[in-house]
């Protein structure tokens, strides 16, 4: 078979490969090459560039790197931007692979192949109807296929996921049994392809700064100032700059650009157990599931709930448990009651 292996540096991606290698395919090995928002270079691209030069070297599989540098600041980072700017919270990383590493580079070098492979922490299982769907990691900790749940089902069809069977811990196993230069090599915390760029100084590059008054929500008190409500998540207890606390964000007014805040860790105003979606996108098919688990943000674990379908289109979760830091513009991302099929994503509007 023919693969398309998306490569990054890192060492998930590596042992994909030498997974894909082992099983005999024909593989071409790609780099995504993503600049600064400045259109310049990136001193971490030409590091893992060179890392994946050393993989290809290692099994004498041919590489390009490819640029979707325009396509991604015009269409990722204009979602991120402007899911922020009206006082959401975005995903860029969701987006970043429906748009790019499964849209964009399907259409100009994926396609020519009969898979296209990544890193991710992930499996696709063939149902008895005959259909793909995308089915979660054995580890739960780095399952991710939370970010892949706006793919479509064209995409998922096409894609493998090499590594997705097994656990992080035996994938550092193989990279050091099979001598990988990136064996050791640190996972990346940046978002997408962005690498360790300081988010918030990104915004700020964009947005600017809109100072606007943090207020208790209890009391009504005024407890300081934001540099700009755009910085701050439902949810979020660092970088506030309060005393006293601990504080987190529980509210955002965007008409008055009020940050509303409430005190200690077990604030009541924190959590909630109902959830209104939008925009719901099914993967392969609508499952027509009441009975599910789902997640509201990257997480190990999955929280069980119901599914119902509103009059005016949207979908409604009913949660089993309390549920933190639930906030608008992040995407709800639906499982079965197993959490063994992903089943697709919406969009949280409160």
């Amino acid at each position: 078979m023919r693969v398309a292996a998306l490569i990054s540096g890192g060492v998930d991606s590596a042992v994909a490969v030498h997974r894909l290698v082992e099983q005999g395919h024909d593989i071409h090995l790609f780099y995504i090459r993503i600049g600064l928002d400045n259109g310049e270079g990136d001193c971490s691209a030409e590091e893992d560039i060179e890392m994946c030069q050393y993989i290809a070297a290692h099994y004498g599989l041919p590489f390009d790197v490819v640029s979707l540098h325009q396509e991604y600041w015009d269409s990722v980072m204009a979602y991120a931007l402007d899911t922020v700017s009206r006082g959401l919270t975005p995903n860029p990383d969701i987006m970043c692979n429906r748009l790019i590493k499964f849209g964009y580079f399907e259409e100009r070098w994926g396609r020519e192949f009969d898979k296209t492979a990544t890193g991710h922490y992930a499996r696709t299982l063939t149902g008895d109807d005959g259909l793909v769907y995308l089915a979660t990691a054995p580890d739960p900790v780095k399952d991710q296929t939370d970010f892949l749940a706006r793919i479509t089902y064209a995409q998922l069809a096409h894609a493998m996921f090499p590594i997705g069977d097994i656990p992080k811990s035996e994938v550092r196993r193989l990279a050091i049994a099979a001598n990988l230069p990136n064996a050791y090599r640190r996972d990346s915390q940046g978002i997408c392809f962005l690498g360790n760029i300081n988010y918030n100084d990104f915004i700020r590059r964009h947005l600017g700064e809109r100072p606007g008054a943090i207020v208790e929500l209890e009391t009504g008190r005024k407890l300081g100032e934001h540099r700009g409500i755009w910085f701050h998540t439902i949810g979020q207890r660092k970088g506030l700059g309060l005393s006293g606390g601990p504080w987190f964000v529980v509210r955002k007014n965007i008409d008055d650009n009020v940050l509303y805040v409430s005190r200690g860790y077990d604030t009541e105003k924190q959590y909630g157990r109902e959830i209104i979606l939008d925009e719901m996108h099914w993967i392969t098919r609508n499952p027509g599931l009441t009975e599910i688990s789902f997640k509201n943000r990257h997480m190990p674990e999955f929280i069980p709930g119901r599914l119902e379908l509103l009059d005016d289109g949207r979908y409604r979760i009913e949660s089993e448990l309390k549920v933190q830091g639930i906030a608008p513009g992040q995407f709800a991302v639906i499982y079965d009651r197993d959490h063994t099929i992903c089943h697709g994503s919406a969009v949280i509007t409160l």
